[in-house]
C-alpha cells in the first residue's frame, strides 16, 4: 500500500526554515528569476522575519543577473539563463552581495512560452548555498505558469530545510 506523503503548507515550511536559521544564527538571501520574488514574499510573510531574512534579489532579466548578482554575461551567453552554471553563479552572487550566510537561487521557464526542446516549460534550476557549500538541482514541473512558480517555491524551501537540518 502506498501512502501519499503530505507536503507541508508554504507557511509551515517557511516557519520551519525560519526556526532552523534562527537556531543556527544564520541569515538568508534569495536570488529569484522565474518566481519574481515569491520565495522572498513567503519569507517576509512571517512576522519577525527580519531576524533571519537579510534580502531578496529579483533578477528576472539577464542584465539584472549580471548587474545585481555579478553573473558573467558570457556565462549566460554560453549556457543560457536556465542552466546549472548560471544558478550557481546566482546563489554565489547572492551571498557576495549580501550579509547572509545562506542563499537560495532559482531560474527557470515558467511558461506558457519560452521553452524549447532542451529546456521545456516547467524546467527550473535551483541553487542553495549554506556554510557547507553549494548544491544545485534541476526539476521539471508540469502545469501552468502559476503551478510551476508555486512548485518552485515549495521545492526551494523544502530542500533548504533539508540542507539546514
Amino acid at each position: 500500500m502506498v501512502v501519499n506523503q503530505v507536503m507541508p503548507t508554504r507557511h509551515t515550511l517557511t516557519q520551519q526554515v525560519a526556526d532552523l536559521l534562527q537556531q543556527k544564527k544564520l541569515m538568508l538571501a534569495t536570488a529569484e528569476s522565474c518566481t519574481g520574488g515569491l520565495i522572498a514574499a513567503a519569507c517576509t510573510d512571517l512576522a519577525g522575519s527580519s531576524v533571519w531574512f537579510e534580502r531578496g534579489f529579483v533578477s528576472y532579466s539577464n542584465a539584472a543577473k549580471t548587474e545585481l548578482l555579478g553573473v558573467p554575461a558570457d556565462l549566460i551567453e554560453a549556457h543560457g539563463a536556465v542552466s546549472e552554471p548560471v544558478v550557481r553563479a546566482m546563489v554565489e552572487g547572492a551571498l557576495r552581495h549580501s550579509r547572509a550566510q545562506v542563499a537560495v537561487a532559482v531560474t527557470g521557464v515558467a511558461g506558457p512560452g519560452g521553452g524549447n526542446p532542451g529546456k521545456p516549460v516547467g524546467t527550473v534550476w535551483f541553487g542553495w548555498a549554506t556554510p557547507d557549500g553549494v548544491v544545485t538541482d534541476k526539476r521539471c514541473f508540469d502545469g501552468d505558469r502559476q503551478h510551476v512558480r508555486e512548485a518552485t517555491v515549495q521545492h526551494a524551501l523544502l530542500r533548504l530545510k533539508q540542507l539546514l537540518t
